[in-house]
């Protein structure tokens, strides 16, 4: 079994920062790819951004320039710096990883981490 245990969530005022990390532990031979999605209020669930193990980033446009997202393979670590935030950026947040473990590979959740930005 995988777990993923996520922190850094908290209340901020619009134009300030957050950072998001995201440790993943249990029976891991490799990580394929992490990342992050939120999921506003009354909204699905949505890409926030996403890094392979070779280090390929994919960013949603509306956090383009402002999040970045970054991964520490030694640590089985993500993170995602938050800056510039928005009101609109208020959502839970979830870690997101592609894992191969005891062969099989699969997707796993963390338990969410929320961010509410204040206007």
């Amino acid at each position: 079994q995988v777990q993923l245990v996520e922190s850094g969530g908290g209340l901020v005022q619009a134009g300030g920062s957050l950072r998001l990390s995201c440790a993943a532990s249990g029976s891991i031979f490799r990580i394929n790819a992490m990342g992050w999605y939120r999921q506003p209020p009354g909204k699905q669930r949505e890409l926030v951004a996403t890094i392979t193990i070779v280090g390929s980033i994919n960013y949603a446009d509306s956090v383009k320039g402002r999040f970045t997202i970054s991964r520490d393979n030694a640590k089985n670590t993500v993170y995602l710096q938050m800056n510039s935030l928005k009101p609109e950026d208020t959502a839970v947040y979830y870690c997101n990883a592609d894992v191969t473990s005891l062969g099989k590979r699969r997707e796993y959740w963390g338990q969410g981490t929320q961010v509410t930005v204040s206007s």
